[in-house]
């Protein structure tokens, strides 16, 4: 299982949900992406995503001041 990171710290809503889409498209099933990234509406976008997306959110913590999600394909 490959493991892609994005760190979008200092991007603002809706760009770090943006990266994720494009970093999707390159996912296979059961690849992982985290995301590192400080905006304030993260962790509930990252949910919304993976609901609508149907991807599975394995977890959400703190991490250097930012919030640090682990999707599954």
């Amino acid at each position: 299982m490959p493991t892609q990171t994005i760190d979008a710290r200092g991007l603002k809503c809706p760009q770090p949900i943006l990266k994720i889409t494009a970093t999707a498209i390159k996912m296979k099933a059961g690849d992982i992406i985290e995301i590192l990234a400080d905006c304030s509406t993260f962790e509930n976008d990252v949910k919304d995503w993976c609901q609508r997306s149907k991807k599975m959110l394995m977890w959400i913590k703190e991490e250097a001041g930012a919030k640090k999600a682990q999707i599954q394909f």
